[in-house]
């Protein structure tokens, strides 16, 4: 007879009871059990009645748990459709191998990735699809996840069944079956046709370079043919100067026409020369064969000769021009004679492109890192900044080649290669309608260079 307590509840079985009563059902043995009828005559009829309650009670708890299994069976078919979708329908190869690189378990991806059916890849060795030199990089990934217990990539190439190569990237990390023998997870990925790129640029890489040298070496040859020409033509530019300064000069003197003709004779030739010496001093840098003296030189009186230098050019063009006054020792580490070149480069420029009764402003000032900046600033037209951008270019004019001004397009370049030849560097700003700013930036020399 099942206990029933009565101290408390008197329709209330004892929870030994009803334990005993719910492992018996879940253990399928109740209905095993008979009661003799004997034992349910002796039976009080309120223990009859609650014990049959607690058999209802039950069955609607089996019933319950049932309905609870059948719905956990929908969401695990629902889980393994996901499985599915997930690791089967991959876009990238899974698959799961030995210690002996056997496939214990393979997605659809891998099977198409190695032209084999999924279900003739298992229990073969995913090593047979390596490239025999690729197979010391497989073993050694695979020995690197055994000793760190971490994720481990490389790339390999690999056959497919028809021996068609593929490059793939494998990233592999260990785990444990469910009993608990070691296994790899291995995911491959396709990556021939970004090796395929890669070797097209790589031999790419090798034409341009082989065509930077083919380039390096006609500029060059431009360079030397340039210099050589510009020496060649100095010679006669000179012979003819001297002569049209002697005759200019000479007695008796030259008439009104000949004074203009001579001139002309005396314009074209210092132009021209001034386009050889540019010409000259670009292909000596080009052929790296400028030597620069570089040390200590003093701002203000390199300023101080080009005040003196420019200032013919600048009355003739009705150009006020500004300088800086020195009032403390500034010296800077350049060559005396290219700083020069390129301070009067620039006020050239200024003055040029200004507008009429323009104004140019030159200062200085300091810079972070032991540098002093020189500035010249101009009241002309500006610069687009189209135009900004291709300054700096040899026989770029920016436009003006048509114009009335004289130039050849070379100053700044030179002046650009000099300047970094001295360890600076050079730029500018400008605005349409405002002017330009043109900068450069030089070592002090109580610094190191």
């Amino acid at each position: 007879m099942i206990p029933v307590s009565r101290s408390v509840d008197t329709e209330v079985i004892s929870i030994d009871a009803l334990k005993l009563l719910r492992r018996r059902a879940q253990d399928n043995r109740l209905y095993e059990v008979v009661l003799p009828l004997d034992t349910i005559n002796e039976m009080k009829p309120e223990d009859v009645q609650l014990l049959f309650h607690e058999l209802r009670v039950h069955q609607v708890e089996l019933e319950s748990q049932n309905e609870e299994l059948r719905r956990v069976q929908v969401e695990l078919e629902l889980a393994r459709e996901r499985y599915f979708d997930l690791y089967d329908l991959a876009p990238v190869g899974y698959c799961t191998v030995n210690d002996e690189g056997i496939v214990l378990e393979a997605n659809l991806t891998v099977g198409h990735l190695l032209g084999v059916p999924r279900n003739k890849l298992v229990n073969r060795s995913i090593t047979r699809f390596v490239v025999h030199a690729q197979l010391p990089a497989y073993h050694q990934c695979c020995q690197q996840v055994r000793e760190f217990e971490l994720t481990h990539s490389c790339e390999l190439q690999m056959t497919q069944a028809d021996g068609t190569p593929i490059w793939v990237s494998l990233a592999i990390n260990g785990s444990k079956n469910s009993e608990g023998v070691s296994t790899l997870r291995v995911m491959l990925k396709d990556i021939t046709a970004k090796k395929q790129l890669e070797a097209a640029l790589q031999a790419k890489n090798v034409e341009l370079q082989n065509l930077r040298q083919v380039a390096d070496k006609a500029n060059l040859a431009k360079s030397d043919f340039l210099a050589n020409m510009s020496h060649e033509l100095r010679s006669p530019l000179n012979a003819i100067l001297g002569f049209a300064q002697l005759i200019d000069a000479g007695n008796p003197a030259p008439t009104k026409m000949q004074k203009s003709a001579l001139d002309q004779i005396l314009h074209g030739g210092w132009y021209l020369l001034e386009l050889v010496n540019e010409i000259l001093d670009l292909a000596s840098i080009e052929s790296g064969k400028l030597a620069l003296n570089l040390g200590p030189e003093s701002l203000s009186e390199v300023l101080a000769d080009c005040q003196i230098m420019i200032a013919p050019q600048a009355a003739s063009s009705g150009i006020q021009i500004s300088f800086p006054d020195l009032l403390q020792p500034c010296q800077v580490l350049a060559d005396r004679r290219r700083l020069k070149q390129v301070v009067i480069n620039l006020l050239s420029n200024a003055i040029k492109y200004n507008r009429v009764q323009g104004q140019v402003n030159v200062s200085w000032s300091l810079q972070p890192n032991q540098r002093v900046r020189i500035s010249v600033q101009d009241s002309g037209l500006g610069l687009s900044a189209h135009q900004l951008t291709q300054l700096f270019q040899p026989f770029n004019r920016l436009g003006q080649e048509a114009g009335a001004l004289e130039g050849t397009g070379i100053g700044l370049v030179v002046s650009k290669r000099l300047v970094e030849m001295m360890g600076g560097r050079i730029g500018a700003s400008s605005t349409v309608g405002v002017g330009s700013l043109f900068w450069f930036d030089l070592q002090l020399s109580e610094a190191k260079p």
